[in-house]
């Protein structure tokens, strides 16, 4: 298993090679402005970070490190939070998509507002999904129209 996580693979660069050397200041970036979009919500509803820690599960430095865009914090807890206070997580989910193609993030992902755009995603993906799960699921035998 190790043997092929470390397989060379296009250009002579091995799989962990390829990883090191990925550009994830992208992912920085993306902590740092979720940091910055979980403060101002929670300040903007009047929550102390003592509060909003109980409510994550977390300690109250957790929150500093999240509001601040500390490296170290987990994706994971800055989807939670943005969650918690209803905030979109397009800023997230949408960002990543383009720090794992190995482009830049497109600021306005960052810096607006992405519910309706994290809506329309959710409903492509939705779409897909269904027309795929009823041509797996219609019969052979019914007309070709009813296949899709």
């Amino acid at each position: 298993m190790l043997a092929k996580l470390f397989s060379r693979g296009t250009f002579g660069m091995s799989r962990f090679e390829r990883l090191a050397s990925a550009d994830l200041s992208g992912l920085r970036l993306i902590k740092k402005v979720s940091g910055e979009m979980i403060r101002d919500e929670r300040r903007r509803r009047h929550i102390t970070q003592e509060q909003f820690a109980r409510a994550l599960n977390v300690s109250g430095r957790w929150i500093r490190e999240i509001e601040t865009g500390n490296p170290a914090a987990r994706l994971e807890d800055h989807l939670h939070g943005a969650m918690l206070l209803g905030l979109p997580t397009a800023h997230i989910s949408l960002a990543i998509l383009f720090v794992a193609s190995g482009m830049p993030v497109p600021r306005h992902i960052l810096h607006s507002q992405t519910a309706g755009l994290e809506r329309e995603c959710v409903d492509l993906i939705a779409a897909g999904s269904i027309k795929a799960l009823t041509s797996e699921l219609t019969p052979h035998w019914w007309p070709e129209q009813a296949n899709g």
